[in-house]
């Protein structure tokens, strides 16, 4: 069997970066660009403005009584100047008029007859300078990761309307059985629903690529070759659940080996030791395990830096904190444990996690309520009761 590390070296191997499309804007959010530094056409702000509703004036003729002569409104031009004894009414966001240094806030101010009584202004006081943000002709160098709401804003101010993104990976979704039924559907003797199609489709979603179903198949070679083959040549990646083990009914392993070739099948990890990797008509296929805790907490682990990888972005995404568990929670020894836990802050500011309820590969409600996954070594039998164990958070803390 395979470590971790080798097999997700070798699954990386095999990563093509997906070719680039052009996107506007504003439907940048959560996609990866092709490239990560822009140069800075304008400035940012472009002119000198008012960070506040109030009057435009020179600081010297502050504190004092001074006549109103105009006003500067967002989106104009400031035709009016500021000479001693004046004021400019001005708008937060519009072009500081000429003469003036500083802004007095509506709010410590007081007007009657055209005259305002201002207190005193210091030189610079809620004025925002041009190229304050960045100057035209700076490098500006994004995190390298999927677009967020304020790198979109970012791009938008220094008036980029479209940037070039990779293109979503296709990754197709193969559910593998005899037993599945799609969920709505009534339930016949020694039949379930099928969860992984939905589950998988969405951590692909959730991991920046574009999952394509597949229609389920049945435990029959011919099937599955069938389905897997005719999704191909639309699709970067497959992935497939269930038949990778050993029984009389796993076939999707020898599926690939038959149409391709198997690089490994079995990992030291839990859960999910039966997990194939190959590659047919030069495109990789994951057969995960068909037990839904085991298929998505493999996905987490190697189809999600795959897909990113594809994005030309590396490692999980994921952060990973150190936590100190709350309990004692069993595990494989010779394995490589992902433990289902809840992680809470601790008010020394370190974390403590508890298990989310059953480990066993076939217990979702505590996948779904876990936050993060405890990686407890090999060679260990246990997260052990005030330990600490690094964790990779999947969700939000407690």
């Amino acid at each position: 069997m395979l470590s971790v590390e080798e097999a997700l070296g070798a699954i990386l191997a095999h990563a093509r970066v997906t070719p680039t499309e052009s996107l506007q804007l504003d439907r940048g959010c959560g996609r990866v660009p092709a490239a990560f530094r822009f140069t800075a056409a304008v400035d940012v702000p472009p002119f000198d403005n008012s960070s506040m509703d109030g009057f435009a004036v020179r600081a010297a003729d502050a504190p004092g009584e001074l006549r109103v002569v105009g006003e500067s409104s967002a989106g104009a031009a400031a035709d009016v100047a500021v000479a001693e004894g004046t004021a400019v009414r001005i708008m937060t966001g519009a072009p500081m008029p000429r003469g003036a240094d500083a802004v007095v806030p509506l709010e410590a101010v007081s007007e009657r007859d055209g005259v305002v009584s201002v207190p005193v202004a210091p030189s610079g006081a809620y004025l925002r300078h041009a190229g304050e943000d960045t100057r035209r002709g700076d490098v500006v160098e994004l995190a390298a990761a999927p677009l967020t709401p304020a790198a979109i804003a970012v791009l938008a101010s220094l008036g980029i309307g479209a940037v070039e993104a990779r293109r979503r990976p296709r990754v197709a979704i193969l559910s593998t059985g005899d037993e599945l039924r799609a969920p709505g559907e009534p339930l016949g003797a020694g039949q379930i629903h099928d969860a992984n199609s939905f589950s998988l489709a969405a951590a692909v979603a959730e991991a920046g690529g574009e999952a394509v179903v597949l229609p389920r198949a049945v435990d029959d070679p011919g099937v599955i070759a069938r389905v897997l083959l005719g999704a191909l040549s639309e699709v970067d990646l497959v992935v497939a659940s269930g038949g990778v083990s050993v029984g009389r009914h796993d076939h999707v392993r020898t599926v690939i080996e038959a149409n391709g070739s198997v690089d490994f099948w079995r990992i030291r990890v839990q859960p999910g030791k039966p997990l194939a990797f190959g590659t047919v008509r030069d495109r990789p296929v994951i057969g995960l395990p068909g037990n839904p805790v085991s298929a998505l907490v493999t996905f987490e682990i190697f189809v999600r830096p795959l897909i990113r990888a594809m994005l030309g972005l590396r490692g999980h995404g994921r952060a990973v904190i150190r936590v100190v568990s709350g309990s004692r929670i069993g595990k494989d020894r010779e394995r490589r444990a992902y433990l289902r836990v809840v992680a809470r802050a601790r008010g020394d500011g370190g974390y403590v996690a508890e298990s989310a309820g059953g480990q066993g590969s076939h217990q979702l409600r505590p996948l779904a309520a876990a936050n993060a996954l405890v990686i407890v070594p090999e060679g260990e039998e246990a997260a052990e009761e005030g330990r600490s164990y690094d964790a990779l958070l999947t969700g939000e803390l407690a």
